[in-house]
């Protein structure tokens, strides 16, 4: 009987009424929902879902689709009531007729609204930025009409809106074609109707009636251009390739003779030296103090690289115009890579020159801006520079710079076999220091000049700059670890401070100030034979670590993973926060390749080019290319490692058996970080490792056992494999055995 019962249900459902094409149409978009989500979600064709809400041609769907669909509209019509009709105003245009109005949704009533926005409004930004509505209502504008409706979008991101009426769309778009129709998908989840036919027009429009781009981060700066992000239904739209040839992979760009280029010429827009490549800027030359600029993003060129976006360039143009919007609204507008992104982030919260006080006459010049690095490069001292280098020109061919030559000043890659009495432990943790090259920047004096070279200074630790001294006599066994206390420990288990590779110096070697410092603050005497110093210094990087930062931590908040969290309650909001939101996972991932990589554009290395040893490269002409700024980062972020392995040891008389960057492996009897960091009364060791959010922290990167540390060294025959590098997952790939 039940079976007859289920066919009657499924006779019945075949023939379920279905509103007009107009309307399952308006349903669709009331909710911000996509041909490609709805076709996803009844596993049918994205061209079926248009058919079925086509007003020439309508289809209808049948059998289980039917029901689905119809149950889909009719959930969709509870929310959305059909609105009651209102008059068309006439032409905003004088002088010409009304233009032809698309049909537009109406959201819920205005105090459903306000309740929706009160609802979904976090409870503890940890940002001075908006917190990131999701979903929200806002408006869908025709840019021909200018005549708003009301949409609930697909999923929101920060407000459109903002203080200044100029950028009321937000900082950037998703350029989409769905039913024949060009949308832009801004921030907030507006939509705006594109008239634009053409790349040409397309700009043209933007800079025009689109009201996106962002406020300067700084008083002198400059205000961000707008971005457009295409799809790849845009770029057939507007004659663009959906993909790049290998020949034009490689070079970067399309050719010079491609169409597109040639109405960009005609239409008098200029391309940067880069050219049309998946981060294209197209502009005029300013004119006074207006700018005419536009920046492109084309995810299918593969401008949004997977190591630090994941699958951001698959997501449909709603979803990606919430990510970026929250990358935008927190760190800065993408310029390029999360490199690119981080070295521009410097500049704009420092930029080079400022506006003078006006003369007798009332007329402003263009002056140095006080704290900046200034708009001329400067030369680094020859042994901060990379090998190569124009300063390097005269050394004799294939010749090999030793740490007396060179300094090198690099993360940590040290490991060491286990002791018997560790392999008798059970398991290997591995903690990660949060945002570790961001926190050895906050607070770091750094040259803004140029450097002098002193014959045997007397170091002075506020100094920044590179200095030839001998820290081989720093003994390990017994360090000074606090006022007046000493501590007594193995150093045969311990990294050196001074070296990447945890070895022992051997004589007289380049160092950045926070290195040496740190061998005075063992409790040991230095004496520098030279140094290049910079008396023109300051804390450059402080405004830089602090955007960086508060949109790492207010991200991490909307993952519900806050900086006032007990240890034990932060480890289980840790465990798969990426699923709470993944489009938000991928932001914080994104911010924390804007930290690693525009630290390293500060050392940015020849990109080909046909460039040869001993000749200057391009990134020489910028005065961001500050390799002794990187090196001063990377030094002070290895050195507070350090410190806190040691006062770990003192206290515990646990050492680490491998360490890579800002990972470090125990070996312990327990499974989590709270088995082995001292915590007295919930509050860790002062000066120790600490649970937690906040950079400079640690969090839980991983647990295998000490079993598995000993097969996989035995197996590669390397008794001193780096297991810091695998133990997130147990995975062994890359491996180096010397052979």
């Amino acid at each position: 009987m039940s079976e007859l019962f289920d066919a009657v249900d499924a006779l019945v459902a075949s023939r379920a009424p279905l509103p007009p094409a107009e309307e399952r149409k308006r349903l669709r978009q009331a909710h911000g929902l996509t041909l490609d989500e709805v076709a996803a979600a009844l596993k049918v064709r994205r061209a079926t879902v248009s058919g079925w809400e086509s007003v020439k041609k309508t289809t209808e769907p049948r059998g289980p689709e039917r029901e689905a669909y119809a149950r889909l509209l009719d959930k969709l019509a509870e929310l959305y009531p059909a609105p009651a009709a209102a008059p068309v105003p006439s032409s905003t245009f004088t002088g010409q007729p009304a233009p032809q109005e698309r049909t537009l949704s109406t959201g819920p009533p205005p105090d459903a609204a306000a309740r929706t926005a009160q609802e979904n409004t976090p409870t503890a930004p940890a940002s001075a930025e908006q917190a990131v509505p999701r979903p929200a209502l806002t408006a869908r504008a025709t840019s021909t009409s200018r005549r708003p409706g009301t949409r609930k979008a697909a999923a929101a991101g920060p407000p459109a809106g903002g203080a200044d009426p100029r950028f009321e769309n937000g900082p950037l778009a998703v350029i989409d074609v769905e039913d024949g129709q060009v949308l832009a998908y801004c921030t907030g989840g507006l939509v705006l109707d594109v008239p634009a036919k053409s790349i040409p027009a397309l700009v043209e429009w933007t800079l025009k009636e689109a009201k996106l781009g962002q406020p300067k981060l700084s008083g002198p700066g400059k205000d961000a251009d707008p971005l457009l992000v295409l799809t790849e239904a845009a770029l057939e739209r507007y004659g663009l390739p959906v993909a790049l040839t290998e020949e034009e992979r490689l070079a970067g760009r399309i050719p010079e003779s491609h169409k597109v280029i040639k109405q960009l010429a005609r239409a008098e827009w200029k391309l940067t030296k880069r050219g049309f490549g998946p981060w294209a800027r197209i502009y005029r030359p300013a004119t006074g103090s207006e700018r005419a600029c536009v920046q492109l993003c084309i995810p299918s060129w593969h401008a949004l690289d997977s190591r630090h976006w994941g699958e951001a360039g698959q997501l449909a143009p709603a979803e990606l115009a919430r990510l970026l919007g929250v990358y935008a609204s927190r760190v800065m507008t993408p310029r390029g890579s999360t490199a690119v992104t981080g070295l521009e982030l410097m500049t704009a919260l420092h930029p080079p020159t400022r506006a003078s006080e006006p003369d007798a006459t009332g007329k402003r010049y263009s002056e140095h801006n006080p704290g900046s690095l200034g708009k001329d490069p400067v030369d680094c001292a020859p042994c901060e520079a990379p090998d190569g280098h124009p300063l390097l020109k005269d050394l004799p061919r294939f010749h090999v710079r030793g740490p007396a030559e060179k300094l090198f000043e690099e993360a940590y890659d040290w490991a060491r076999p286990m002791t018997d009495a560790e392999c008798t432990l059970r398991h290997l943790v591995g903690i990660d220091v949060n945002m570790a090259f961001a926190a050895g920047a906050n607070g770091l004096v750094v040259g803004l000049g140029a450097p002098t070279h002193v014959k045997a200074p007397v170091f002075d630790a506020k100094l920044p700059g590179s200095w030839l001294v001998d820290l081989s006599h720093v003994d390990l066994s017994r360090v000074k670890v606090g006022k007046d206390k000493w501590a007594q420990l193995d150093a045969s288990l311990l990294p050196s401070p001074f070296t990447p590779n945890g070895e022992r110096p051997e004589g007289p070697a380049w160092y950045a100030t926070p290195t040496v410092a740190y061998a005075v603050e063992l409790g040991y005497e230095v004496r520098p034979l030279e140094a290049y110093v910079r008396y023109d210094n300051g804390r450059y990087l402080d405004g830089w670590y602090n955007r960086l930062r508060d949109a790492f931590l207010a991200t991490m908040a909307d993952l519900g993973v806050h900086a006032d969290m007990e240890p034990a309650g932060f480890l289980a909001a840790m465990d798969g926060y990426k699923e709470h939101d993944p489009q938000l996972a991928i932001a914080v991932s994104a911010i924390k390749a804007t930290v690693k990589g525009g630290l390293g554009k500060l050392r940015e290395r020849p990109r080909g080019e046909g460039w040869r040893p001993g000749e200057p490269w391009r990134a020489l002409s910028r005065p961001t290319w500050r390799p002794d700024i990187r090196a001063a980062v990377i030094s002070r972020t290895r050195i507070n490692l350090h410190r806190k392995i040691v006062k770990h040891a003192a206290f515990t008389g646990q050492y680490p058996v491998a360490i890579l960057s800002d990972c470090v492996v125990y070996a312990v009897d327990g499974t989590s970080p709270l088995d082995f960091l001292p915590y007295r009364d919930g509050k860790p060791l002062p000066g120790g490792f600490k649970l937690g959010i906040n950079p400079g922290l640690v969090k839980h990167e991983g647990t295998q056992e000490v079993l598995w540390g000993e097969e996989v060294r035995e197996r590669f025959n390397a008794p001193e494999l780096n297991l810091a590098r695998y133990i997130k997952d147990g995975t062994v790939t890359d491996v180096d055995n010397g052979e």
